[in-house]
C-alpha cells in the first residue's frame, strides 16, 4: 500500500529530525521511521470503517424518529438507501479489517460527536440527496457512491481533518494518499457477496521494505560525506544559508542516485523536485533542480552512478 512517494517523504522528515536533534541514534530513526509508515496503515483501515459507524449512527437516527410520539410519514417510512448500501455493508462486515481494528485498538466510539457532525454535513451535501433520490438501486451504484464520499466529501471535511491532527502527528500529511488507497480498495470489489481479502498489504512488496530502511540508512551514515558534495557544488552559495530542508532533499537524492542500481535516474530527480515543491518553496525546487543536475552528469562521466537495466542511465 505504502507507496515510494510516501517512503521518500516519511523518509524525508525523519531525516530531518535526526540531523536537527543530536541525540537521536540511527536505531531510533528508523523506530520512528516503522511508526510513521505503521500509522499511515492504521489510518488506512480505521477510514476505511468510517462509512460503517456512519451508516450505525443514522440507523440510530432513524429508530430514535420511529419513536416520537408523533412521528411523521417521513419518520416512520424513512429513506434506507444509505444504510442498506451494499458496499458498506460488505466492508462493515469484513473480519479482516474488524480483526486488525481491533489488535490495534483502533475505533471511532469515544468520537461519536464527530460522527454526529460528519453525518449532519453529509446529508446536507449534494452528493448524498442525490445518491438517496436517485431511482438506480445497485451495487454498481452504491459503490460509485463511496467512491465520491471519500474523493469529494471526507478528503476536504473540517471535522475529520481536525480530528485526524489532534489524535496522531504522523497523519497530518496522510489524508490524500490514504483516501487515494482506499479508493483503489473501494473499485476492487466485484459485488456484496465478494468474499476476497482485498485489503492491501503494508508494502506492495519486500523490496519496497528495503528500500525504506536502506534509503533511510544510506542517507544517515553518509551525511558528512554528501553535505561535502553539495557545498562542492554550491560554491556560490553559503550551504548553511541554504534552507536545511533543501540541503536534506539533495542528500537523499545523492543517496538514491548511488546506491539503488534498479531505479532510473529520471525516476530519482523527478520524485525529489516534487518533494522540493511541497517541502519547500518555487524556487528552492528551481534552485535543488539545478544542483543535482550538474551533480547527475557529473557523477555519470565519473562513473560513480551505476545503473542496471536497459533506460536506467537516462537523466
Amino acid at each position: 500500500m505504502i507507496s515510494r512517494r510516501i517512503i521518500r517523504t516519511k523518509v524525508l522528515q525523519i531525516l530531518y529530525a535526526h540531523v536537527t536533534s543530536s541525540e537521536k541514534t540511527l536505531r531510533q530513526s528508523e523506530s520512528e521511521l516503522q511508526l510513521s509508515i505503521a500509522k499511515t496503515y492504521e489510518l488506512y483501515h480505521l477510514l476505511l470503517a468510517l462509512p460503517g459507524e456512519i451508516k450505525n449512527y443514522a440507523e440510530g437516527k432513524i429508530e430514535s424518529r420511529k419513536l416520537k410520539n408523533l412521528p411523521t410519514k417521513e419518520d416512520l417510512n424513512p429513506n434506507l438507501k444509505f444504510i442498506n448500501n451494499r458496499l458498506i455493508n460488505r466492508i462493515f462486515k469484513d473480519r479482516t479489517l474488524a480483526d486488525y481494528l481491533d489488535k490495534n485498538k483502533l475505533n471511532w466510539s469515544n468520537h461519536q460527536d464527530l460522527i454526529r457532525k460528519i453525518y449532519q454535513l453529509m446529508v446536507e451535501s449534494d452528493l448524498y440527496n442525490d445518491y438517496i433520490n436517485s431511482e438506480t438501486d445497485s451495487f454498481n451504484t452504491d459503490q460509485r457512491f463511496c467512491e465520491d464520499l471519500y474523493s469529494t466529501f471526507l478528503i476536504s471535511c473540517e471535522p475529520l481533518q481536525n480530528e485526524l491532527e489532534e489524535r496522531s502527528i504522523y497523519w497530518n500529511d496522510d489524508l490524500d494518499f490514504v483516501i487515494s488507497m482506499i479508493i483503489k480498495t473501494l473499485k476492487k470489489f466485484k459485488s456484496e457477496n465478494d468474499v476476497n481479502d482485498y485489503l492491501m498489504p503494508l508494502y506492495k512488496d519486500e523490496e519496497d521494505k528495503e528500500f525504506t530502511v536502506k534509503l533511510l540508512r544510506k542517507a544517515i551514515n553518509n551525511n558528512q560525506e554528501n553535505r561535502k558534495i553539495i557545498e562542492n557544488y554550491t560554491k556560490n552559495w553559503d550551504v548553511d544559508r541554504v534552507a536545511i530542508m533543501d540541503v536534506l532533499i539533495m542528500e537523499l537524492a545523492i543517496t538514491e542516485l548511488t546506491d539503488f542500481p534498479s531505479i532510473p535516474i529520471k525516476v530519482t530527480l523527478n520524485e525529489y523536485i516534487e518533494l522540493a515543491k511541497y517541502y519547500s518553496t518555487n524556487k528552492s525546487s528551481t534552485f535543488i533542480n539545478g544542483v543535482l543536475d550538474r551533480i547527475t552528469k557529473d557523477f555519470q562521466e565519473d562513473g560513480k552512478i551505476k545503473k542496471s537495466g536497459r533506460g536506467l542511465m537516462e537523466g
